[in-house]
């Protein structure tokens, strides 16, 4: 198949794909009237783009922004913070603010994403959950009719142990095959905890935010990072904890110090981003979706499995292509990596990767380092060579992206 011939394919998925776009645009006008909403309430001004320094003490910008977030996820607080490395990073502060010697974290969504495993399950002295005496349990999930759902009895049982005190729940899929919560799915489930427990629920919410109508607000704690959806693209660094007053306490107190937590904390010119990628989130959101779905389609077309499939209501951003060989996993880095505004005359590489026990290659041409907002793919170098693909920052972008890996597996496969 020719560059002609894949034109001619996403075109025909545009057309199939239409009803499926509107809905996309319809989530993203009601989570912009959302941000917009929270944006008015706080009375945002431009006096609050300002910049703080030394300890921070007083910065409205700061305050609003924690505000603005607890609004548009449905919470009673939040705090963010440009300070904050990564989503793991994010993950971990939650983690140890809400984890307490002797208690018990268990995963209600199978295993742990690659990066959370040297926190949760090593004891190295490195200054991991073990070290501090808090064990670590899971729970698959259970199938049913070809499906998986929460395994409810063995998370009741559970919860009979009282030294339970966080559920734990990935909303998306990470690097395994199975499929994205939906919001409301983990609203349940955080109900059905808390009539039985006094455990917190919290949950992984990267790559979630903003793909459906609402969020998983029952939950005591959402995580994630802003070079992910509610950065839109526009925040250099960061991340979120939103959630119940009570667990956002706890965890200002790991990401600071007990007394102090979310008072201090300069923010140097960096709030003027973060308000302005949460204004954007909903439609960037938007646009990576319609990418997926693209994506989705054109390469079910070319023979892959697809995972979500074309047309498909979506949880989260990330498409998964089963592409058969690590071959074609690596051409398809390369033809993301080709098609993006930085760094498109680089040639990604497998490598061992930070926290990871396989090799990885990562394409990502962003203008934010590792920012899987903006078009980026990745996957393991294990076999069925799954890759991930999520982001980009407008749907036109992402179309050029697809074409490009498309005709870098052809070429690598001779499909």
């Amino acid at each position: 198949m020719n560059a002609e011939q894949l034109e001619a394919l996403c075109a025909q998925g545009e057309e199939e794909l239409a009803p499926c776009f509107a809905r996309i645009a319809r989530i993203s006008e009601i989570n912009t009237r959302k941000v917009l909403t929270a944006f008015k309430n706080a009375r945002i001004s431009a006096t609050h783009f300002a910049a703080s320094d030394g300890y921070g003490y007083n910065d409205r910008g700061r305050e609003l922004i924690d505000e603005v977030y607890a609004e548009v996820f449905g919470t009673e607080a939040a705090i963010v913070r440009h300070s904050i490395a990564n989503g793991t990073h994010a993950l971990t502060i939650g983690l140890f603010g809400l984890l307490r010697p002797g208690d018990t974290l268990l995963s209600v969504t199978g295993e742990l994403y690659d990066t959370l495993k040297g926190v949760t399950e090593k004891k190295d002295g490195e200054g991991s959950l073990p070290d501090f005496g808090i064990n670590y349990k899971q729970i698959d999930f259970a199938i049913k009719n070809g499906r998986e759902e929460f395994d409810y009895p063995a998370i009741e049982k559970a919860l009979e142990d009282g030294t339970v005190k966080v559920v734990y729940v990935q909303r998306s899929r990470g690097y395994a095959g199975r499929r994205t919560l939906t919001a409301a799915e983990i609203n349940e489930l955080a109900d059905f905890v808390h009539a039985r427990s006094s455990a917190f629920v919290m949950v992984d919410n990267c790559y979630g935010e903003f793909v459906e109508e609402i969020e998983p607000y029952r939950a005591d704690l959402l995580v994630g990072s802003l070079i992910k959806n509610p950065g839109g693209g526009m925040a250099d660094a960061g991340g979120y904890m939103a959630g119940s007053a009570k667990a956002v306490e706890l965890v200002s107190y790991r990401l600071t110090v007990p007394g102090i937590g979310g008072e201090v904390g300069a923010t140097l010119g960096q709030n003027k981003n973060i308000f302005r990628g949460l204004f954007f989130a909903p439609h960037v959101v938007a646009e990576a979706i319609k990418t997926a779905q693209l994506a989705a389609y054109v390469f079910s077309r070319l023979g892959y499995r697809v995972s979500p499939e074309a047309g498909e209501m979506r949880q989260d951003i990330i498409q998964i292509i089963e592409l058969e060989s690590a071959d074609a996993l690596c051409a398809f880095c390369r033809g993301i990596q080709a098609n993006s505004p930085i760094d498109s005359f680089l040639t990604p590489e497998p490598w061992d990767m930070p926290g990871y026990d396989d090799q990885v290659i990562m394409a990502a041409g962003a203008f934010v380092g590792g920012s899987s907002i903006e078009l980026s793919a990745d996957g393991p170098l294990r076999p069925p060579f799954r890759v991930f693909l999520q982001g980009g920052l407008t749907y036109e972008s992402g179309k050029c992206g697809i074409i490009g890996a498309a005709e870098e597996v052809i070429k690598a496969t001779n499909k």
